[in-house]
């Protein structure tokens, strides 16, 4: 690898033991056996290059567990199921969830990334309705995009910060679609 992978990956692993927030440029120079200086040359600053190292850890995640691809026969346990798998991928990968949650801090005094993270919801929003409706994202209506997708997004925040804050406590997923169903017909009613 080049100075700038292994910058990455030094970044990448700084984000899983010290997180977002505490990790330095002496830091990043260490775990990745590159100079402090080669962080300027090849990033400019300490935030791109953990912002980059962040992105990419969270598109892995999205390639892989982060599909809406749950088992079960009805669309309920399909859902319920992949609740589930992505409760346990929160405690597998808890130093991602809190990394993006000091990246979301962070955002509110940094004008570029908060716009990065903006288009990054865009996207995602897009995609789960895609994913909830089986089809292909451009076949994806915009009401959808902005209801559905929007919905899960925030859903999804929730159930990680409970995750994150008090596991023993946090719903699973028959809870997520059990309440879901009741919060229907609340608002049938």
């Amino acid at each position: 690898m080049g100075n700038r992978e292994d910058l990455l990956a030094g970044a990448r692993r700084c984000l899983e033991e010290k997180g977002y927030l505490r990790t330095t440029v002496r830091d990043i120079a260490a775990a990745s056996n590159v100079s402090m200086a080669a962080i300027g040359y090849h990033f400019g600053s300490r935030d791109v290059l953990l912002n980059q190292a962040l992105f990419a850890a969270m598109d892995e995640w999205a390639a892989g567990s982060g599909r809406l691809t749950g088992q079960g026969d009805t669309a309920r346990e399909r859902y319920a199921d992949t609740w589930d798998r992505k409760i346990r991928d929160f405690a597998d990968t808890r130093w991602l969830w809190t990394a993006s949650v000091e990246a979301f801090v962070h955002a509110q005094s940094s004008p570029e990334l908060l716009a990065i993270l903006a288009e990054g919801q865009r996207q995602n929003r897009r995609m789960v309705a895609a994913q909830l409706r089986a089809v292909p994202q451009e076949a994806v209506e915009e009401e959808d995009v902005r209801a559905l997708g929007s919905v899960h997004i925030a859903l999804l925040t929730g159930v990680m910060v409970q995750c994150l804050t008090d596991p023993e406590q946090a719903p699973d997923g028959r809870e997520i679609a059990q309440g879901l169903r009741a919060l229907v017909e609340l608002l049938e009613s």
